[in-house]
């Protein structure tokens, strides 16, 4: 039996690709980024939806960490002017502290580019693993496994 088939698909370097984060609340996104770093990812930040389509333009971003309530310019009408553009293929993960009915997240969810939807607090684990399957790379702790510390070893 070939196990060739069965392999993982390779994964690729976080470092290799570039988050953007986009929340009207600073300290939001120095959690976020702190979060999304961690994880080994490039970030940019926006603090509103104008700058956001600004950096879409400016750094082509891997991947879109989308406040859904923004001031000006919603988060929303921030997926939807993506959509016409060259970042209508790049994957936002939707983030709201405030709760929305069934109806309306199902809306969200149904957008082309919108790949999850999260409510806040985002839990750091889920995020980090999320980024992950949707960006195809290995978590850092895939590189961290061989020290355990001084008792895992056999000495």
């Amino acid at each position: 039996m070939e196990d060739d088939g069965m392999q993982i698909p390779q994964l690729a370097d976080p470092s290799t690709k570039r988050v953007l984060i986009v929340d009207d609340d600073e300290s939001i996104l120095d959690l976020l980024e702190h979060l999304v770093k961690r994880e080994g990812f490039q970030v940019d930040r926006a603090s509103d939806g104008a700058e956001a389509l600004r950096k879409v333009e400016a750094v082509t971003p891997d991947l879109i960490i989308l406040d859904f309530m923004l001031p000006g310019m919603g988060g929303f009408e921030v997926v939807k002017e993506l959509q016409m553009g060259d970042a209508r293929g790049t994957p936002i993960v939707v983030i709201t502290g405030r709760r929305i009915d069934r109806q309306t997240v199902e809306m969200i969810r149904q957008e082309a580019n919108v790949r999850e939807y999260l409510e806040k607090p985002v839990r750091p684990a889920m995020l980090g693993a999320l980024l992950h399957r949707l960006l195809q790379t290995r978590p850092p702790e895939v590189r961290r496994t061989t020290d355990r510390g001084p008792m895992s070893s056999g000495w």
